[in-house]
């Protein structure tokens, strides 16, 4: 689906002055990378590498595995796509609500799809497992222990586990040398998410040398392009510049959250920076198209979310200013339909 997901700002432009609607931090400064980018533009005049080997040996000594378990692809989406492809005709089962990309995949694969709600309802004969820990959209984290009880309790099971949002959670969360030892999940992580670069589409996947190898068969030469490699490398060299403050995040969530439920939003908890509300009366479109007409500011309705309803959207937090005059603003509105 290329339709319907957050951080939709390229239909507003320069109108959006508050942007909800994406889970990554915004406001990062990325003035010496793209100083770096600058002075090495020559590489658009070369191919780059066919496989991006170099950023998989750097991403490999980051992760504590060997440089055969890392396959770093055009965003995690591109992972997804490479993942399900190469389960073509497999049954898969996606922990719901979820990244609506996981179900749009196994589809094109022909898989059979089976949605579910809650751990409990996935299935024993899945082939297949989807789940985004810390999820998205609601931002809950499914507990290590759980999880890795699930995952090796089930060792036929291919758990394919999306960790995009790792950085901005306190819980404890599976790392890629547990995910290689386990053998039967395969980890997504995006320095999309981590470094604040969605236009960069940089992400790679984590898993037995084995399991990889099925997806770099399909993985296409140059997927990934130079300035991408460039980029990644760049913000790995520098990632003590990049400091994701999560309890501070987390704390503010849980202020706006407090503030929404005073105007009698419904707000799940949340583990993240990031949460899901319901509204008590409306629609969350019309609620969207109204803040950006009257304050510029872009929230995501959620509606499409497997499971959610017309009343759902998602926020992530921008700070207690912006937070504030998001609280005041979505008051305003919904005093317009009493």
């Amino acid at each position: 689906m290329t339709e319907g997901h957050g951080d939709d700002i390229y239909r507003y432009g320069a109108a959006v002055r508050y942007n909800f609607s994406s889970n990554i931090l915004c406001g990062v400064d990325h003035t010496a990378l793209m100083a770096h980018l600058a002075s090495c533009m020559a590489a658009v005049s070369n191919y780059p590498e066919p496989v991006p080997v170099t950023l998989e040996r750097r991403l490999a000594d980051e992760e504590g595995v060997e440089p055969d378990c890392i396959a770093v692809t055009n965003g995690a989406t591109e992972a997804i796509y490479l993942i399900a492809g190469a389960m073509t005709d497999m049954t898969s089962a996606v922990l719901q609500p979820a990244f609506s990309e996981y179900a749009d995949a196994c589809r094109l694969f022909n898989h059979r799809v089976l949605n579910c709600m809650s751990m409990d309802d996935i299935p024993r004969d899945a082939a297949v497992v989807w789940l985004c820990n810390p999820g998205n959209p609601a931002g809950h984290v499914i507990g290590k222990s759980l999880l890795t009880e699930l995952v090796t309790s089930r060792r036929d099971t291919l758990f394919v586990i999306d960790q995009a949002y790792a950085d901005y959670t306190l819980k404890p969360v599976m790392t890629g040398a547990e995910a290689v030892a386990c053998g039967n999940v395969i980890l997504l992580n995006s320095l999309t998410k981590r470094f604040s670069v969605p236009g960069l589409r940089i992400g790679y996947a984590i898993g037995q040398a084995r399991l990889l190898d099925r997806l770099r068969q399909r993985r296409m030469p140059w997927s990934v392009n130079g300035p991408a490699i460039e980029a990644a490398c760049f913000l790995l060299d520098h990632k003590h510049e990049y400091v994701i403050d999560a309890r501070a995040m987390h704390e503010e969530a849980r202020r706006l959250s407090c503030g929404l439920r005073k105007l009698g939003v419904a707000v799940e908890p949340t583990d993240c920076n990031f949460i899901l509300c319901r509204l008590p009366h409306g629609r969350s479109g019309a609620l969207k198209d109204w803040l950006m007409e009257r304050y510029g500011i872009l929230i995501r309705d959620a509606s499409n979310f497997y499971g959610l309803t017309p009343a759902h959207f998602r926020v992530a937090v921008q700070g207690r200013h912006a937070d504030d005059i998001l609280i005041n603003a979505i008051g305003q509105w919904m005093s317009l339909l009493q």
